[in-house]
């Protein structure tokens, strides 16, 4: 009587976080679910998924690689850029202003999104690319950055355009949003109490 050897069973992440180390030489934490080290090879911008959409109306082809995880989406900036993320909002005359964008930086993480090519897993608000980084080319050049600083690459997007449009769509979403707020309710009925 022989039994069968069942074959090894795959890691539980599916070799996401190996493709990412692989392919594109990014530091991943394993998961669920697997996560990609922020700081190393890049910073994310993060913005409402609705402020996003604007960003990259106007933004066209001018930024780097692009996740939508849950209703944010998350822009991937030139390693270093958390760090200049202040003074350059300061000098596009919007800081102090309240705006729901955030950024990860050295020691952060951001939710791997399946690889292009891969079936998604279907589950509401997983992580998905909506520009993907390529394989087989140095991504870190296709990244929005200062030209000045030592890790800008002349022909990259520019960080401080990326912020400022980004900022603005950010502005204008909360706007929007309180003004909907308002409306709705003006137009909710009145209540009385009757006598």
């Amino acid at each position: 009587m022989s039994f069968a050897v069942p074959p090894p069973r795959s890691p539980i992440d599916g070799g996401l976080a190996r493709w990412y180390e692989d392919e594109l030489g990014w530091a991943t934490v394993a998961g669920p679910p697997v996560g990609l080290v922020t700081g190393l090879r890049f910073d994310v911008l993060e913005v409402p998924a609705e402020a996003g959409r604007g960003v990259l109306c106007r933004m066209g082809a001018a930024t780097g690689p692009v996740a939508l995880v849950g209703r944010r989406m998350g822009l991937l900036v030139a390693a270093g850029s958390a760090e200049e993320l202040p003074g350059l909002l300061d000098w596009l005359e919007w800081g102090g202003i309240s705006l729901d964008l955030a950024v990860l930086g050295a020691d952060g993480r951001m939710t791997a999104p399946l690889p292009p090519g891969r079936g998604g897993s279907g589950a509401p608000g997983a992580a998905v690319w909506l520009r993907a980084p390529a394989p087989g080319r140095e991504v870190e050049a296709s990244l929005p950055a200062l030209r000045s600083a030592p890790w800008g690459v002349a022909d990259a997007p520019c960080l401080v355009r990326l912020v400022a449009a980004a900022a603005a769509e950010c502005h204008r979403v909360r706007l929007l949003s309180a003004r909907t707020r308002g409306a709705s309710q003006q137009l909710s009925p009145q209540r009385f109490a009757s006598s």
